[in-house]
């Protein structure tokens, strides 16, 4: 099995990731990024800037669409049920997909509609921010970790995912067991991302707020506590681990604040949204998530405007 050509679908902090070195390491005519009306219209004309570079990809509508060797979904969640619509017809015989969003439960989604069989597990890290409508990040200051659910040995489909990202010099990692390892990524996420976006705050507060620090811990406690339900030990190591990670860009603001400071609707629902509703399942009480859930939901409607003056 060999990785010849990719698409993408989701050209935004995540896809940027990509875009440019699967271009230069395929070459143009083996890479096109999936959209439509007037997203394609945008990145035809004006491009996306990375690190200070405009580029102006290939892009490819989904009724354009061939069967490609690799897709990677790099969507937000708001935006996952439309994706899994628009890639049918780059979905071929031997295609493998990796769909590196944040939370837990997108690679069902998208197995449900396609097959596990097309599927990797995956998920990034990779400090992104958007200035003034161009994206900003450490090119070797993260990486994509991918592989099937255990990697004890390496499958046919993982060792052609290596291959073509060597190819492209994409950082990544195979992790033995993936499934653990998007979960305590999503146990950070929580933490962070949440903590942040409720209190407006940088990554700075983590490191030196006793407060935020403890909203923080208390977050992924909850975390673990439904992950262990599932069968998944996120240990109090791994939480410990992610209290006291470095803070490489103590200024930079998570994704969740960033779409609140723009105004958009966050994706709450799949970051303190899953950990409530899979409390709710499993009997595990989730009081911080629900706070993060409403808090954050009342800043969007701050945002749309309902509390404000002209609207009472």
């Amino acid at each position: 099995m060999k990785i010849e050509n990719a698409a993408l679908i989701g050209l935004g902090a995540m896809g940027v990731f990509f875009a440019p070195r699967l271009e230069a390491g395929l070459g143009r005519e083996h890479f096109c990024v999936i959209a439509e009306g007037e997203r394609r219209e945008r990145l035809e004309n004006r491009g996306v800037t990375v690190n200070g570079t405009n580029y102006r990809f290939r892009v490819a509508s989904p009724e354009e669409g061939t069967p490609a060797d690799l897709l990677i979904i790099a969507v937000k969640d708001t935006g996952l049920a439309q994706a899994i619509r628009d890639i049918r017809q780059f979905v071929g015989e031997n295609t493998v997909i990796l769909c590196v969003m944040n939370g837990v439960e997108s690679e069902e989604k998208v197995a449900a509609a396609y097959g596990w069989e097309h599927m990797l597990y995956s998920y990034m890290k990779i400090p992104v921010e958007l200035k003034n409508g161009a994206y900003d990040f450490d090119p070797d200051g993260g990486f994509v970790a991918f592989g099937e659910k255990k990697n004890e040995v390496l499958s046919e489909r993982v060792q052609a995912v290596r291959a073509v990202f060597d190819r492209c010099h994409i950082p990544y990692r195979i992790d033995r067991d993936m499934e653990l390892g998007l979960w305590q990524k999503f146990m950070s996420n929580i933490g962070e991302n949440m903590t942040c976006a409720l209190l407006g705050v940088p990554f700075k507060a983590l490191a030196e707020s006793e407060h935020a620090r403890a909203i923080k811990r208390m977050g992924m406690r909850e975390v673990q506590e439904v992950a262990g339900k599932l069968g998944i030990r996120l240990t109090d190591e791994m939480a410990e681990a992610a209290m006291n990670r470095p803070i490489t860009a103590p200024y930079n603001r998570p994704s969740t604040l960033q779409d609140l400071d723009a105004k958009k609707r966050t994706e709450i629902d799949m970051f303190a949204g899953t950990v409530v509703r899979l409390g709710r399942k499993l009997g595990v009480e989730t009081p911080v998530n629900e706070l993060f859930y409403h808090g954050i939901r009342v800043l969007e409607e701050k945002n749309e405007g309902k509390y404000s003056p002209e609207n009472t």
